[in-house]
């Protein structure tokens, strides 16, 4: 009974509360932020865009303009073959050439995933076929087949299409006189293809050479990151090997020489400045003059 007594009392005085006493907490909600969730206008993803090396933001417009280079710092943003593309070719007009070739699960691999599914994947989430696109078109006055890779695609890995079609690129260039730029970004062969990938490597170099036979140039140009067989391989075997500015170049990382020698690297180890200083590089080219010194380049050759 004296429980029931106290819970009416309880209950009397609440009554007795005034309106303005009993609203008080949601009276202080409202002095705060009003807007509804739904009324609520969020800054629109991809507008922004910050340094990695600097922390600069600028608008991905002026990123965009600037050739991806960051204003501040000069960094090198990693982009696609889309967007060397559109700074190289004239008018970011050109022809892609064997879009056709795609690669195939010949070994059944398997490992969190299967390479078909890993595949199927990467296709539907991106607009690209494989690790590496080729576009033939002018850069300024001299017609060109550029191979541009995308890190996106599985690392850029070097598999059996990206062999074939610098293959076919080749074939191309010696019909057509024209010279060949490979831009080289990627973490290496690709392990689901195993020998297959490896075989490449052989491959492509061995193609190279009918270019050098033919008299036409052979530019590899690499940039951040340029590792495992490529780097290898075929991306030192240029008539010029040229690099952008701060790229990471090398067979294996940073980190797993210095586990394997147990010694400090040197600063700056594997970056373009340290391999163009110890005889690996021919020069170090700024993206923003990239194509102006391509076309100059050209000139000489053809002299």
């Amino acid at each position: 009974m004296k429980q029931e007594d106290d819970f009416e009392a309880n209950l009397a005085g609440d009554e007795g509360q005034s309106e303005e006493s009993k609203s008080g907490w949601f009276r202080r909600i409202k002095k705060g932020i009003l807007t509804s969730t739904a009324e609520k206008k969020g800054t629109p993803e991809g507008l922004w865009t910050k340094c990695p090396n600097c922390n600069y933001i600028c608008t991905v417009t002026e990123l965009r303009e600037n050739v991806f280079v960051c204003p501040k710092c000069s960094h090198h943003h990693r982009i696609g073959s889309s967007e060397y593309f559109e700074i190289l070719f004239n008018d970011n007009e050109y022809k892609i050439l064997f879009e056709n070739i795609r690669s195939k699960d010949f070994l059944h691999f398997t490992d969190l995933k299967s390479y078909q599914r890993r595949l199927e994947e990467t296709w539907s989430k991106t607009d690209i076929t494989d690790s590496i696109r080729i576009g033939a078109g002018n850069i300024k006055d001299h017609h060109m087949v550029i191979g541009c890779m995308d890190f996106e695609f599985i690392g850029g890995s070097l598999g059996s299409v990206m062999g074939e079609r610098i293959a076919r690129a080749v074939d191309y260039c010696l019909e057509h006189r024209a010279p060949l730029l490979i831009i080289c970004k990627s973490g290496g062969a690709r392990m689901m293809e195993s020998a297959f990938s490896l075989m490449q490597m052989a491959k492509v170099s061995g193609k190279l050479s009918q270019l050098t036979d033919a008299k036409i140039p052979f530019i590899s140009l690499l940039t951040d990151p340029s590792f495992g067989g490529i780097s290898a391989s075929f991306g030192m075997l240029g008539d010029l090997n040229i690099a952008e500015p701060g790229a990471l170049i090398g067979f294996a990382g940073p980190r797993v020489i210095k586990e394997t020698i147990k010694k400090d690297l040197p600063e700056g180890f594997q970056r373009s400045e340290f391999l163009l200083e110890h005889g690996f590089l021919d020069f170090i080219v700024n993206r923003r003059e990239l194509k102006e010194r391509l076309a100059t380049l050209m000139t000489l050759f053809k002299g």
